[in-house]
């Protein structure tokens, strides 16, 4: 069971710390405008050298940056009751926690899936339009390397709780 649980929280720190990077930085899509480089983020797009916020409220970089944000807070719950789960002593009987951590790993799986796939969608279908040559940079590519983490997270806090669950219940009362 620990083996697990260590293993979840390991994918589960990496995941963390990828989504945080991910969303922060502002490279998620690169291009080619006026014959110079442009790079955007969810916060920032750069042309040449020179970086500037985005002001525009448009309703995919809110969900977008929305469900990055709710992933991100997912994850960091999941560890933290990840870190807990080792400590064996129930506060409540029907409640395990590693159980509650894999949860936590799914939900932010699920968020970072969202947003991911709606920033996918729009890019593709209105941003790839508008810039003839593109491409998805390295802060989209670590948004998808941590939906894996956090979804392998789940998977082994899933895991040690089928274990414990198994050795609870067939040990004699």
């Amino acid at each position: 069971m620990y083996s697990f649980m260590g293993g979840g929280l390991f994918c589960a720190w990496v995941g963390t710390i990828l989504l945080v990077v991910a969303t922060a930085t502002d490279h998620w899509m690169q291009y080619r405008l006026s014959g110079s480089f442009a790079h955007q983020g969810l916060w920032r797009y750069c042309l040449g050298n020179k970086c500037y916020l985005q002001t525009e409220s448009i309703a995919y970089w809110n969900a977008t940056r929305a469900f990055m944000i709710l992933s991100s807070l997912c994850a960091t719950s999941g560890i933290i009751v990840g870190i807990l789960a080792f400590a064996q002593q129930p506060t409540f009987t029907r409640l395990s926690r590693p159980f509650s951590a894999g949860i936590m790993f799914f939900a932010s799986t699920f968020f970072v899936l969202l947003a991911l796939a709606i920033y996918t969608g729009v890019t593709v279908s209105f941003l790839g339009r508008r810039f003839g040559d593109w491409r998805f940079s390295w802060s989209y590519i670590l948004g998808w390397v941590a939906l894996l983490m956090t979804f392998f997270a789940g998977i082994f806090y899933m895991c040690a709780y089928r274990m414990h669950e198994c050795r609870r219940l067939s040990t004699p009362r």
